[in-house]
């Protein structure tokens, strides 16, 4: 009896213990990674990207609005001779120009609708929902005060240079002021895309972090 116990216990086969799945160590590696980033480190992480969200649209408004109030207000008046005739120059004569002041007084417009929603990015920093509406519009932005600026840009060199081949005068010889004027406009509108930009990768940051 005892000769069989013995052989018994030679004769067992000792199975290894079986590894761990790959969802056990999936799990195991996520709740390490959780541990090692607390809730309120990512809550506060969160707070202020949307606090440097609010800055950048205020920036983004200010430099839409100056744009806009820049070019809208932009007219110079010269002199031929007399007093009776006269060379007038104003942003509407220009249809890229009367675009320009649409595109960036409806950016500022968004922008200023815009600001309760980033306000409550600042309240809620995992709000998923309010990030993704934003993206959406502000990448619209981004296209349509971009397109505005360059097209502008692209009157106002003509201005400054002229074109020889189509014999299209340099105006900013005689009309220097409103040169000026156009010029500055189309500075900040670009100031405003690039904002715009920002805030784009900004909030797809914020999405994928939340």
């Amino acid at each position: 009896m005892a000769d069989s116990s013995k052989r018994a216990e030679e004769t067992a086969i000792h199975m290894p213990a079986p590894p761990e799945s790959k969802s056990k160590k999936h799990a195991t590696y996520t709740s390490i990674t959780k541990a090692t980033d607390p809730p309120h480190v990512r809550r506060g992480w969160g707070r202020g990207v949307a606090i440097f969200d609010f800055i950048l649209r205020i920036c983004a408004l200010v430099a839409a609005l100056a744009a806009a109030t820049t070019m809208g207000t932009t007219d110079q008046t010269l002199p031929f001779f007399t007093q009776f005739l006269q060379f007038q120059a104003q942003y509407n004569d220009f249809p890229t120009f009367t675009f320009f002041v649409v595109a960036n007084a409806i950016a500022a417009g968004y922008l200023v609708l815009s600001m309760p929603f980033s306000i409550v990015g600042i309240v809620r920093p995992h709000a998923r929902g309010v990030k993704l509406l934003l993206i959406i519009f502000d990448t619209l932005l981004v296209t349509f005060t971009t397109s505005a600026a360059s097209a502008a840009a692209a009157i106002v060199y003509l201005a400054h240079n002229g074109n020889s081949n189509s014999n299209w005068l340099a105006v900013c010889q005689q009309f220097n002021n409103f040169c000026q004027r156009v010029s500055g406009a189309v500075v900040a509108s670009f100031i405003a895309s690039v904002i715009f930009i920002f805030l784009v990768l900004l909030s797809a940051v914020a999405l994928s972090r939340s």
